[in-house]
């Protein structure tokens, strides 16, 4: 088995008195796309802030390529291989999109390799290259998930964290969005995937967590899961 880049023990969250999230295990090997999935308010976003340093544990612990980081902020973790793109995108609007992308390297000094990280970004995503001295506050929201999501491999993550990055947009950019996160994988990047669009989510990934009301309920590859009746009947709508 490939080795354990993330791992969650008995983590707990909570905001004020009331717990988000209710003491889960979890675990994302090395090569891997792992999706969690759930509906609103499960405790997914919840557990993405937690990791990455957003939010203060009530209990439990993280573990990053066997060492605990609770307690390290968001920037410590990406200079460590760890990047995170936020629900609601949390581009730089009065920023330009080159500058967004350059701000995602601002951890690195190696120029000639930032330039050509940049230039595979405007590959893989030609819309940000037609508009890359377009202010990223006066893009659409695919627009700015495309860019969200190129700012973070400019950091050249280990581990990717993707919350709901298919949230509130077009049919045919969430299909872009995924095919996007495939190609990513596929040249070796490791990737924790929140979706509430549980079919796309699985349907890509080597396994997968079911989340509900902050707990971890199912587990299992996304081919078993996909086809699990419990899933398909809550998750899928058959």
């Amino acid at each position: 088995m490939a080795p354990t880049l993330l791992q969650a023990k008995q983590l707990r969250v909570a905001y004020g008195g009331i717990e988000a999230v209710k003491g889960i295990d979890f675990e994302v090997h090395e090569g891997e796309l792992v999706s969690l999935i759930g509906s609103n308010g499960a405790g997914k976003t919840t557990t993405m802030k937690a990791i990455t340093g957003g939010l203060p544990l009530k209990g439990g612990e993280v573990l990053y390529l066997g060492k605990p980081i609770s307690g390290q902020g968001p920037w410590d973790l990406v200079r460590q291989g760890l990047a995170m793109v936020p629900e609601g995108r949390g581009v730089f609007t009065r920023m330009s999109i080159t500058e967004n992308l350059l701000m995602g390297a601002y951890t690195r000094r190696d120029k000639a390799e930032i330039a050509a990280d940049i230039e595979r970004v405007f590959t893989t995503f030609p819309r940000l290259r037609e508009r890359k001295d377009q202010l990223a506050g006066t893009m659409s929201g695919g627009e700015q998930q495309m860019l969200a999501m190129g700012r973070a491999l400019l950091s050249r993550p280990k581990v990717l964290l993707l919350d709901e990055p298919s949230m509130g947009l077009s049919p045919i950019m969430v299909d872009k969005i995924f095919e996007v996160v495939a190609q990513v994988h596929a040249q070796g990047t490791t990737i924790v995937l929140v979706e509430q669009n549980a079919s796309r989510a699985l349907a890509i990934a080597d396994r997968g967590y079911v989340m509900e009301s902050g707990l971890i309920t199912m587990t299992g590859t996304g081919k078993d899961l996909l086809n699990d009746e419990k899933v398909r009947a809550a998750y899928l709508g058959e």
